[in-house]
């Protein structure tokens, strides 16, 4: 399982990247955020916590175990707060 989790963390994290690089993200997730960079953002953020959570689960002790979890956390709180999807202004002309 872990295995499968850590290839989930890095498919994001490399998609996210070449978002951030390209400047393009594909229809349906350049649909739900204002900007090419807001989609890379939260996929790399949210790639890179699972990662660091799997790998820090799996190789490390206890205490780096946990310190690898908090960190993945503060990731996920990052890329929740500042790359949200659904943040796009909507604005409705009648």
């Amino acid at each position: 399982m872990s295995t499968a989790a850590a290839l989930i963390g890095l498919v994001l994290a490399v998609f996210g990247a070449r978002m951030l690089v390209t400047g393009n993200a594909p229809g349906v997730i350049a649909r739900s955020f204002s900007s090419p960079r807001q989609a890379g953002g939260y996929h790399l953020l949210f790639g890179l916590a699972v990662l660091m959570f799997v790998l820090g689960a799996t190789l490390l002790t206890e205490l780096a175990a946990m310190i690898a979890t908090l960190l993945a956390v503060a990731l996920v709180a990052v890329a929740v707060v500042y790359f949200r999807p659904g943040s796009r202004s909507r604005h409705h002309t009648e």
